[in-house]
C-alpha cells in the first residue's frame, strides 16, 4: 500500500491510501486529456474517481476503445516493419522520479531513438494530422516529461484503412503548463475541493512537413500561382537593380537621389529605395 499526501500542510481527511497498483494513485497520460480539456463534467468524474468516490467508467462497451485495444499489436508490428525500428518496454508503467503521483502506462519506446511511442485507431471521417495531434498532445507530453524523452511517435490506424506516422517533439513551455494543472488537480483529489477547467490556452508543436499535397483543385491558388509566374521574372530584375545600386551607393553617403529612386542608409547600415518624383534643377540666373 502507498499512502500519499498533499503537498504542503494537509487536513487529516486529506490523506488518501490506496493500492499501489490502483490507477487512483497517480495521474497518467490519459487523464492529462481530462486535465487539460474543456469538458468540466469529465473533470469532476475524474476527480471523484481519484477520490474513490466512484468505480472507473467501464470503457468494455466503447467500441472506439476496444478497436485501439485490438489493434495495438497490429499497430506496432506496422510500425516496426515500416520504419525498420523496434519497440521495447511494451506496456511498461514508470514512475516519475520526483512527481510520485506523475505515471505513465506506455505503449512502447522506439528503441534507436528513445522516442515516446503510442498507438492510436481513429475514424476516418474529418481526419487531420492537425486534428490527431492536437487531441494526443496532453498525453504524449505527459509520458514524454515522466520518462525524460525529447520526443513521441504517434502511430495512427484510421477505420479507412490507412496508417499514419507523426513524430512530436517534447515542449518545455506546454510541459510547465501542464504540470501546473496536473499539481492543481492532484491538490484537488487530496483535499476534497472540487476542480475546475484551468483555460490553458498550450502552443501546439509545428509538425513536421512530410506531406506532398496536390493544389489542382484550389482557385485561389491557380490565381496566386499565375501572378507568381508573371511578375517572377520582373522580380529577379528588381532584386538586381537593387543589388547593383546598393554597389554604386558611396559608403559615406546618408542618401542618394537621381532618375526617380531615392536611397537612403540607416544608423545601422541598411539601405532602402523608394520611387521620387522626378524634379526639375535649374541652374541659377547670370
Amino acid at each position: 500500500m502507498t499512502t500519499i499526501a498533499s503537498e504542503g500542510a494537509a487536513a487529516p481527511h486529506s490523506v488518501i491510501t490506496f493500492n499501489r497498483h490502483d490507477r487512483r494513485a497517480f495521474i497518467g497520460g490519459s487523464d492529462a486529456r481530462i486535465i487539460m480539456g474543456q469538458d468540466q463534467d469529465e473533470l469532476e468524474r475524474l476527480w471523484r474517481e481519484k477520490r474513490g468516490e466512484i468505480a472507473p467508467q467501464d470503457l468494455s462497451r466503447n467500441l472506439i476503445v476496444q478497436l485501439g485495444s485490438a489493434t495495438e499489436a497490429l499497430n506496432r508490428s506496422w510500425y516496426q516493419n515500416a520504419t525498420g525500428h523496434a519497440i521495447t518496454d511494451i506496456q511498461k508503467r514508470v514512475r516519475h522520479p520526483v512527481h510520485a503521483w506523475m505515471a505513465a502506462t506506455l505503449d512502447g519506446i522506439v528503441a534507436p531513438t528513445g522516442a515516446v511511442f503510442e498507438a492510436k485507431f481513429m475514424l476516418p471521417w474529418a481526419f487531420t494530422e492537425e486534428a490527431a495531434a492536437d487531441k494526443h498532445m496532453a498525453q504524449l507530453q505527459h509520458n514524454m516529461w515522466v520518462v525524460a524523452a525529447r520526443a513521441a511517435v504517434l502511430s495512427i490506424i484510421t477505420g479507412g484503412g490507412k496508417w499514419v506516422e507523426i513524430t512530436v517533439h517534447a515542449d518545455p513551455l506546454y510541459q510547465h503548463l501542464l504540470l501546473t494543472a496536473e499539481k492543481k488537480f492532484w491538490r484537488c483529489v487530496q483535499s476534497g475541493e472540487p476542480p475546475l477547467l484551468f483555460g490553458i490556452d498550450t502552443p501546439r508543436p509545428r509538425l513536421a512537413a512530410v506531406k506532398v499535397v496536390d493544389m489542382t483543385a484550389s482557385n485561389l491558388w491557380a490565381e496566386c500561382a499565375a501572378t507568381y509566374l508573371r511578375t517572377r521574372e520582373a522580380h529577379g530584375e528588381h532584386e538586381l537593380a537593387k543589388t547593383e545600386l546598393k554597389k554604386l551607393l558611396p559608403e559615406d553617403a546618408k542618401e542618394a537621389f537621381g532618375h526617380g529612386v531615392r536611397a537612403k542608409r540607416s544608423k545601422a547600415g541598411a539601405v532602402s529605395f523608394d520611387p521620387v518624383e522626378m524634379e526639375a534643377v535649374h541652374a541659377p540666373g547670370q
